[in-house]
């Protein structure tokens, strides 16, 4: 894989210039400007540069707020000049870009999902450096961290025997095209809904290594990216290699409308390589696997949409298909179906501020398989959706303070039945007894929060804090609790720019 980015990368290089668009590093989805944007697309007031999918290029996103600005969409024309100042470029053709943070971190709970907290509470330091270079076409990004509090989350995959650990938040190099992108290294990504872990992809868990491309133009675009996951060693003692591959079809179908067509794979066994036709963006898996030749692996196949109902009122929405039972349908030996699914709709609020509600379901036993090598997961945490067995409602509304800071009152209901990603896969009379939805004792959160994010000069912000009411805990039929949880980082910032 790594051979392929280096040939790809030189022909790149050699490409006459008016082939090219010149380069523009990615949006990361911790930037503290990002909230502001996302704002302003739930309004209606600027286009999504990349609907679904994230993250975006900060050119995109430059672009359409000049679009907003030039067709008089804004109303709020201060947090989009805001926002045009914060990423807009220098256009030399060779620049470097250099901003070192540092602050800290407190938390009620090591885990970043406030929905199912873990670990202890503690404050830490936090500390990382950004290198940025662009060289025409090419762009190549790099961020490491210290982060002490990586050891205390369930979800960290690295070392926990070490008094101070840091990992890599983004490193990536990426050669951009007219018609087609190419990287290979680390970055936060979603596919889905903005707000909620995508079901083939998200950010949920931390980024590892992978090689993708997008081909074709903002009507019609080919997505698809490629990775090595953690070896699984099994009961007999046998060394599992592991591969993950994702692919999606995103058409315009209208100005209005557009559709998204995707699938993703995970392989999986002793001695199994990444068989070439598991990795071709322009087949479909399930002709390489079921109706093909037969080879075993677990496939995803899902649908997405973004319909722009109003002027500024859009439905979105994710279904995602893991099996369906068309024989055995009944009986002390069947399956229940395994899928997930988000609904989502945005708009404008009065004047100034958006809403956003989402409906997500994801039934009990998504995202495994009977062979636990082939879940969707790494190191035990999920490659899209880490969590399965759930429904979730929320309402968020979201209002700027002032052209630099962002208030999120959100209202949220959980509930969580005791189906686990990790957990053997049912058999027998027991896959029978599972039903589709909510396996054992239901758990109920009832979560009113608050969040706030911005950047004023070097100082960068982002909080929340939620009071819980938790019915059934740990699903413990009658166990009620009422708890609070948040969590805030501020760093202060300090960066130079130049060109070489």
């Amino acid at each position: 894989m790594r051979s392929r980015l280096g040939r790809l990368v030189v022909v790149a290089s050699v490409l006459p210039t008016r082939l090219l668009a010149q380069a523009s590093p990615y949006v990361p989805l911790d930037d503290p400007h990002l909230p502001a944007f996302e704002h302003l697309v739930a309004r209606g007031d600027v286009l999504d540069p990349s609907p679904l999918v994230r993250p975006f290029r900060r050119a995109d996103a430059v672009r359409m707020l000049d679009s907003a600005l030039a067709e008089s969409r804004a109303r709020d024309t201060g947090l989009v000049n805001a926002l045009r100042q914060a990423w807009t470029e220098d256009r030399d053709e060779a620049r470097w870009e250099v901003l070192g943070r540092a602050g800290f971190e407190a938390y009620s709970h090591a885990r970043r999902d406030p929905l199912h907290p873990g670990g202890p509470d503690g404050i830490r330091p936090y500390l990382d450096l950004g290198l940025e270079a662009v060289f025409e076409n090419l762009v190549l990004a790099t961020r490491p961290a210290i982060e002490p509090r990586l050891i205390r989350d369930p979800d960290w995959p690295g070392r926990r025997d070490l008094d101070v650990t840091g990992r890599q938040v983004e490193g990536y190099i990426s050669a951009q095209f007219k018609y087609a992108r190419l990287y290979y290294g680390e970055m936060d990504q979603n596919w889905g809904p903005v707000g909620l872990p995508g079901i083939p992809v998200s950010d949920y868990g931390y980024p590892h290594p992978r090689f993708g491309l997008e081909i074709g133009s903002e009507r019609f675009r080919l997505s698809a990216q490629a990775s090595t996951l953690e070896d699984v060693t099994d009961t007999a003692g046998q060394v599992n290699h592991r591969y993950f591959f994702a692919h999606r079809l995103d058409a315009g179908i209208s100005r209005r409308f557009r559709l998204g067509l995707w699938e993703a794979v995970v392989l999986g066994g002793p001695g199994r390589s990444f068989d070439a036709r598991y990795r071709n963006p322009v087949t479909l898996l399930l002709l390489a696997n079921e109706y093909g030749l037969g080879d075993k692996g677990n496939i995803l196949v899902g649908v997405d949409f973004s319909w722009r109902i109003a002027d500024r009122t859009t439905l979105m929405g994710q279904f995602g298909l893991d099996d369906f039972q068309y024989r055995n349908t009944s009986g002390p030996t069947r399956i229940p179906n395994r899928y997930a699914f988000t609904v989502m709709g945005t708009g404008p609020l009065l004047s100034r501020m958006a809403w956003r509600a989402a409906y997500t379901q994801a039934s009990s036993l998504a995202f495994r398989a009977q062979n636990p090598i082939e879940n969707f997961t790494d190191q035990g945490v999920g490659l899209g959706r880490s969590l399965a067995d759930n429904d979730q409602l929320t309402l968020r509304i979201t209002a700027p303070l002032s052209p630099r800071w962002l208030i999120a009152p959100e209202l949220t209901l959980l509930r969580q039945g005791e189906g686990d990603l990790n957990s053997p896969f049912p058999t027998g009379t027991a896959a029978g007894a599972t039903p589709t939805l909510f396996i054992g004792t239901r758990e109920r959160t009832w979560r009113a929060a608050l969040g706030l994010s911005g950047q004023q000069g070097p100082l960068a912000l982002t909080a929340d804090a939620g009071l819980h009411y938790i019915q059934n805990e740990d699903h413990v039929a009658g166990r009620t609790r009422t708890r609070f949880l948040g969590r805030v980082r501020a760093t202060v910032g300090l960066g130079r720019k130049g060109h070489f």
